[in-house]
């Protein structure tokens, strides 16, 4: 549980929750049922976290549970596809989520990546795993990791408008040393003197660039996507500190927590 405030328990914050894989597969199940932008928005953030990396069978068995439980087929991209209310999830995109997203991402951005995310719950594909962004000329303390929520940083610079950029996969309009450039921000490293860098690639020449945030003086979110040639670390989740769960499931196919309390330390995937 996030919670940046001196008022913090020592021994940190618990909670039950449901786990990651119950969420994502009641989201493919409301997003097929009734169409909603914010259903489309939160599938595709789920879709690109970490998590995913060996949960697969199990969200793919919650959601069948599920439709069987409602009485729906289980959702394929031809089904999304011939809803008459595609054409009011394009229109409402704007109108739902732009007082609630600083940046939103064009629609097409999101509905262009279900047909992946299908292709890989059916096992049709694996997901994609692009590489790190490479450590660029100065001494890199590997040790550290930025916090994966958002922080006050105490400095001009920008960096949650950047992440959350990254989130959504949108260039910035950076101004660095007195000139503009657009990027696409990856990853936030420090160096073992501390001076934190921006690892970035320049989007019209596709070239990797590190930026000392200190001399960053400006960080706009625009409207133009970018296709992630790197891992977006800037997003990535981290270490998550937890007791052993034992999990059952419903006749509904929710997967249930049985007597368990979570500590979330630190870093964690935002969603």
């Amino acid at each position: 549980m996030h919670h940046p405030y001196s008022d913090r328990p020592e021994d940190g914050i618990y909670v039950q929750c449901y786990c990651f894989e119950e969420v994502f597969a009641e989201k493919i199940r409301a997003l097929v049922e009734r169409l909603r932008p914010r259903d489309l928005y939160d599938v595709i953030h789920l879709y690109r976290h970490d998590s995913t990396k060996h949960s697969r069978n199990i969200i793919f068995s919650a959601l069948k549970k599920k439709c069987a439980f409602k009485g729906m087929p289980v959702p394929t991209m031809n089904i999304l596809e011939g809803k008459p209310e595609r054409a009011e999830l394009e229109a409402e995109w704007e109108n739902m989520l732009g007082h609630q997203v600083p940046a939103l991402p064009a629609f097409e951005q999101f509905w262009q990546e279900l047909p992946e995310l299908f292709e890989w719950l059916y096992h049709a594909v694996e997901k994609a795993v692009p590489p790190s962004i490479p450590l660029m000329g100065k001494a890199i303390d590997e040790s550290w990791y930025p916090p994966a929520m958002a922080q006050a940083w105490h400095i001009p610079t920008p960096l949650e408008v950047i992440r959350s950029a990254a989130a959504n996969r949108l260039c910035v309009d950076l101004t660095y040393q007195g000139s503009r450039r657009l990027i696409e921000p990856y990853s936030l490293r420090r160096t073992r003197d501390g001076n934190l860098l921006l690892y970035a690639v320049k989007h019209n020449t596709g070239e990797d660039r590190s930026y000392r945030v200190d001399r960053i003086q400006g960080a706009e979110v625009t409207k133009v996507p970018f296709t992630p040639r790197y891992i977006v670390e800037l997003t990535s989740s981290g270490p998550i500190s937890a007791p052993p769960t034992t999990r059952r499931t419903s006749r509904s196919g929710v997967i249930r927590p049985q007597g368990t309390k979570t500590l979330i330390e630190g870093r964690e995937g935002g969603l």
